[in-house]
């Protein structure tokens, strides 16, 4: 689910651009590194022009909880009814977030504007990041499979636009404001007694799963939280970090299952950016057409935090029974979280 403010990556480089710098070195940076993302396009919560407008931290999260509860409501709503099922028939939410904070948080919210049960167990998870949409697959396949009969929603929004920083001249910052976009994803998954794996269309399934805690790089990946709200932390050897470590974890969990790369049908990897999609290109030894769909929802959304690689999920549609696929994603930590799924 997409906020309503298509803009195209020129405009929001051009608004950037003017209202972050009088330096026009410093602009043709910004221009040319925005140029080459491979972007096209971003949702935003607020039309462009207003986010200027918006001052500190209290301000923008104000904001975050105006805005992205309807958001994720739309989403909640549109995977229901792609199911076939009800809000009180909810047993379990996972739900994540990194670009607003609250307490209650937003999935209190979301429970009661949407009318779940009361007994609704809720795991609301803040700090995950761009790795939560792999992470939360894999543990409420956890959960389900101790509640067989149970019904659970992953329900993911980020509206990174409100963390713009327009003081902040760091190339992370620089790089950040090339890339990220609004949006949201929900996702029902039920156990595997639940009446509704009857239906006749085949139905991913979730047959495990992997993390991966890197030493050393908690300052790769994340947020410097403080007054002004959330300043990027991006440092360059993220790449590198895939190089040398990812795909020595995805092997892992492909023999756990009897798998090898040459069993997978789908690689659904979460669009980070372009040097992060073609790390794990290079790290996997895939061809060029094996991660087309992430680089699609790249171009039309960016990254969307947790809600991308669930985008690109959604973005292969239905796949034939026996169908497999690894879903994975790094994020703060920095973490990867990997996905094993099978079409039946």
């Amino acid at each position: 689910m997409l906020p309503e403010h298509a803009t195209t990556q020129a405009q929001i480089t051009a608004e950037l651009a003017a209202g972050m710098t009088d330096d026009p070195a410093a602009r043709a940076v910004m221009q040319r590194i925005h140029a080459a993302s491979g972007i096209e396009t971003r949702h935003l919560a607020l039309p462009l022009a207003e986010y200027r407008g918006i001052e500190g931290f209290t301000a923008t999260n104000a904001l975050f909880a105006e805005l992205a509860l309807p958001l994720a409501e739309r989403a909640v709503t549109a995977a229901l009814a792609e199911a076939g099922l009800r809000v009180d028939e909810v047993d379990h939410l996972f739900f994540t977030t990194v670009t607003g904070l609250g307490a209650p948080s937003l999935d209190a919210q979301l429970a009661t504007s949407m009318g779940f049960r009361s007994d609704l167990r809720r795991v609301p998870s803040f700090g995950l990041g761009c790795v939560a949409g792999a992470a939360g697959l894999a543990r409420v396949a956890d959960y389900l499979a101790g509640h067989p009969q149970g019904v659970a929603l992953l329900v993911a929004v980020e509206l990174c636009s409100l963390t713009l920083q327009w003081d902040d001249a760091s190339m992370a910052n620089v790089v950040g404001t090339g890339i990220f976009g609004d949006g949201a994803a929900a996702v029902v998954m039920v156990g595997d007694a639940h009446p509704a794996l009857a239906a006749a269309e085949p139905r991913a399934r979730v047959v495990g799963s992997r993390s991966a805690l890197y030493p050393e790089s908690a300052e790769m990946i994340g947020w410097r939280i403080g007054e002004g709200g959330f300043r990027l932390m991006l440092a360059a050897g993220v790449p590198a970090l895939i190089d040398g470590h990812f795909a020595g974890a995805v092997d892992e969990l492909l023999a756990e299952l009897g798998w090898s790369r040459a069993d997978v049908d789908d690689w659904i990897a979460h669009p980070g950016g372009p040097r992060v999609l073609e790390s794990f290109s290079a790290a996997l030894d895939l061809a060029p057409a094996a991660l087309a769909t992430s680089w699609a929802v790249l171009a039309r959304a960016g990254n969307m935090s947790s809600a991308a690689v669930l985008h690109v999920l959604a973005e292969g549609g239905a796949r034939p029974a026996g169908t497999r696929g690894v879903l994975f994603a790094l994020g703060p930590g920095v973490t990867a979280e990997i996905v094993a799924l099978e079409w039946s």
